[in-house]
């Protein structure tokens, strides 16, 4: 690599913003910036050819603190807007980051029909079980028995949303999860998911030490999955089934066809201003 292409290449730093993050000390999300960051990075990509889409909550707070084009939605809603900003602007690089509250709860039907869609996109979950922007509340992947929140303080008794398996049920053709204490292979995770032609979902395990503290045990139980990813939907629900949810890596890729529209609307500013001629 040349001294020119060295200096012209850029470093994460270049995709930070000048907003420092409000999030709790200790939150996971700081990390999974970090890793965010690391990526656009390594894949060299121009700034004005990125869109950070998000939602709701803590995590969805993630478009001011990054150096590209973003939307901070409503709740839930991320995937319906990355899907039609990805609709009419298929050159884009279209990011859409969220929480387990956010995506899987009032976001859910969006989620499952995303899958399906499979349109080139990359969906960062930051899952910690919790609404922690909202004091506390169990989320839709909080186990049944967690006592600790003043609504359910007797757990939930519902079974936890399992969001992999759900993704591959609906279609997603990448599927993977990281570990916000693991920042480098996040970064790798999601590296990966950028490049996959495809709806790519990556679920982040990331700590809420202010409303799951007991969450810091986390870097005591994840570990890496001891099987290689599949391409095998059957193979892979095994894998997802057989595991206690604190695996990480990629677990399922497949090339599938890309659904894109094929009769998408001139964005030309001639085109835009032709609409409102009255």
């Amino acid at each position: 690599m040349s001294t020119l292409t060295q200096k012209l290449k850029p470093r994460p730093k270049h995709y930070k913003s000048d907003i420092k993050p409000v999030w709790c000390p200790g939150c996971g999300h700081f990390a999974v910036l970090s890793a965010l960051t690391k990526a656009l990075a390594h894949l060299a990509l121009p700034r004005e050819q990125v869109a950070l889409v998000s939602g709701i909550g803590c995590s969805s707070r993630i478009p001011a603190y990054a150096q590209v084009y973003g939307f901070h939605g409503i709740h839930g809603r991320a995937l319906a807007l990355a899907s039609g900003l990805k609709a009419v602007r298929a050159d884009l690089t279209v990011l859409v980051a969220g929480g387990d509250g956010d995506g899987f709860s009032i976001g859910g039907n969006h989620f499952l029909h995303a899958c399906r869609r499979n349109m080139d996109m990359t969906y960062i979950v930051m899952d910690n079980e919790v609404y922690g922007m909202t004091k506390g509340q169990a989320s839709p992947t909080t186990a049944p028995d967690w006592a600790s929140s003043k609504m359910t303080p007797k757990g939930t008794g519902i079974r936890p949303f399992q969001p992999a398996a759900i993704a591959l049920a609906a279609g997603a053709t990448f599927i993977a999860r990281g570990f916000s204490g693991d920042p480098n292979g996040s970064t790798h995770l999601l590296v990966q998911a950028i490049e996959h032609p495809g709806f790519a979902l990556i679920q982040i395990l990331s700590p809420c030490l202010t409303f799951r503290p007991e969450q810091r045990e986390w870097k005591n139980i994840v570990s890496k999955f001891s099987v290689e990813s599949t391409s095998d939907p059957a193979q892979a629900a095994q894998r997802i089934q057989a595991d206690s949810g604190m695996s990480t890596g990629l677990i399922y890729s497949r090339h599938l066809p890309v659904w894109q529209p094929a009769n998408r609307v001139s964005t030309s500013l001639n085109n835009i201003e032709r609409e409102f001629v009255v």
